[in-house]
């Protein structure tokens, strides 16, 4: 099934924010690490993905937060996402507080149609 006529039968949309849980990383660090990476991404959206991005702000912004259990896990799920042309935001931290600069905290994936977003992150755990 072609990407705009999934789009077309779903009409839902969201965006996943997976959040590294191996790195000791706070509550209050997690936080910032989720929002940087789901304003790259809903930005990344907006530009190339219009009429995803703005069926989503229209439906309601959905996010989704789950564990990631290393950096490795970002990485597969960013390429895999990639090639399904889906918008994604790795974030890496600049090393001002807690982490080593360069580490990367978070991944984030959409908005995007749920139908395409869920065969690569339905199976992870919630935060």
């Amino acid at each position: 099934m072609s990407i705009e006529l999934r789009e077309m039968t779903l009409g839902q949309y969201k965006q996943v924010l997976l959040i590294r849980i191996d790195i000791g990383m706070g509550k209050g660090k997690m936080a910032v690490q989720a929002a940087h990476g789901a304003l790259i991404a809903s930005e990344a959206s907006r530009l190339n993905r219009r009429s995803w991005y703005d069926s989503w702000k229209r439906g309601g912004q959905a996010k989704i937060a789950v564990k990631a259990e290393s950096a490795d896990v970002l990485l597969r799920t960013m390429k895999r996402a990639k090639e399904d042309g889906l918008p994604v935001a790795l974030v890496e931290d600049a090393g001002l507080t807690q982490l080593t600069p360069g580490t990367a905290t978070c991944l984030a994936v959409g908005p995007a149609p749920v139908g395409l977003i869920d065969p690569i992150t339905s199976q992870m755990k919630l935060l």
